[in-house]
């Protein structure tokens, strides 16, 4: 048990005596270098190594500098990471991928209506600045649509039962004035569907799932 720890001690003391020769060597032929200089040359010399050790001040404080700066922002939580974070969670929850809440408005359908209708809905609601939408628990991203004919509508594959209740998160005045101003969306659907009834109603809380769907891209690639 000893002999691998003496083998040890023994090595670490060779190799420490091996780095105090070569530094040795190494001086003594700095010495013998720098004695053939001339008076001018030495002069330059120092000026150089005056000039370079400045500069290195000068890094080692825009260095401190910059670490001073940074731990300051650190305590108020403003640092790039920080930041970096934020907009990765904002652009997230805007593809879809993450689920969202704030305010926002609960459209209510009842009764028979087409699937182009209901779209038409989604699709005023997103002109009016609606961040994120679902009906349930399924998120509108691309390539999730609603379908068929009325009382037999489907929305991602699975069939939808009536009230249809969609949820979409944004400025709450502003959505349900888009859908329920005269002319508008809902006037247009009253007309062509008159057995089938669209509410609106304000909220200051609107949940939001994400999507289950894969949002990688399968043709296009990022332009940085």
């Amino acid at each position: 048990m000893r002999r691998p720890a003496n083998l040890l001690s023994f090595s670490l003391v060779l190799l420490i005596l091996g780095f105090l020769v070569v530094v040795q060597l190494r001086s003594r032929a700095a010495d013998e270098s720098l004695s053939g200089l001339s008076v001018q040359e030495l002069g330059e010399l120092v000026a150089n190594l005056t000039t370079r050790n400045d500069q290195l001040r000068e890094e080692i404080r825009s260095l401190d500098r910059q670490r001073a700066s940074v731990a300051a922002a650190a305590q108020r939580g403003d640092t790039s990471a920080v930041e970096i974070r934020s907009d990765l969670y904002r652009v997230l929850a805007w593809s879809g991928a993450l689920g969202v809440a704030g305010p926002g408005v609960s459209v209510t359908i009842e009764g028979p209506i087409a699937g182009d209708a209901v779209e038409q809905l989604v699709n005023e609601l997103r002109n009016a600045g609606a961040e994120a939408l679902a009906i349930g628990d399924t998120r509108f991203v691309p390539g999730v649509v609603v379908s068929g004919p009325p009382g037999g509508l489907v929305l991602n594959g699975s069939p939808l039962e009536d009230p249809i209740i969609l949820h979409a998160v944004g400025p709450p005045e502003v959505l349900a004035g888009s859908l329920t101003r005269a002319g508008g969306p809902i006037g247009q659907l009253a007309a062509q569907f008159p057995d089938a009834l669209v509410t609106v109603s304000a909220e200051d809380l609107v949940q939001v799932p994400p999507t289950t769907r894969d949002l990688s891209p399968r043709l296009g690639v990022p332009r940085l």
